[in-house]
């Protein structure tokens, strides 16, 4: 595909895809990080609709799993900051700001020892990425993405152990 017929069908679309945006925010740096995150998404293929009458509908479905993706990702760090304020030991770690220091460089610590590729499974498992969207991001089976993240739960667990009540 030509880049002079990409940009034209880029310059096309983007006033659409910016009143679709409107639709699922209204901040405008999001909306435009929506915008440009589904033509992103959407170069690999986008030489097989650039004529097909259905492309809008295409790059809407696109920005929908981006919307999506992003909101499920924003509630699981809510859910996770909820469980930890819950806990009993919170008080004490909120209290003392040279303490969290001191667990949080434990956590960093622990995570450094991981394996690299079980700490890329596990950080891109923990921002919210599916274990599908995982293993194509590294070129896995899917099984071998949930053996990394099992695993490195597992040393986590072990190198964090005086953490656990």
């Amino acid at each position: 595909m030509r880049t002079a017929e990409l940009n034209l069908t880029i310059t096309q679309n983007r006033p659409i895809l910016n009143s679709i945006a409107q639709k699922f925010t209204s901040d405008p740096y999001e909306k435009e990080e929506l915008v440009q995150e589904t033509f992103i998404r959407s170069l690999n293929s986008l030489e097989k609709f650039i004529h097909n009458p259905k492309l809008v509908a295409w790059l809407f479905t696109i920005m929908k799993n981006i919307y999506i993706n992003k909101y499920r990702r924003q509630a699981k760090y809510r859910s996770i900051e909820a469980d930890i304020q819950n806990t009993p030991h919170f008080e004490s770690i909120s209290r003392n700001k040279g303490e969290s220091k001191f667990v949080m460089e434990d956590i960093q610590g622990a995570l450094s020892k991981l394996p690299e590729s079980n700490y890329k499974a596990f950080t891109m498992f923990v921002e919210g990425y599916k274990y599908n969207e995982i293993a194509d991001y590294l070129q896995v089976p899917e099984g071998t993405v949930k053996t990394r993240i099992h695993m490195a739960r597992k040393l986590l667990k072990e190198d964090l152990k005086g953490y656990t009540a």
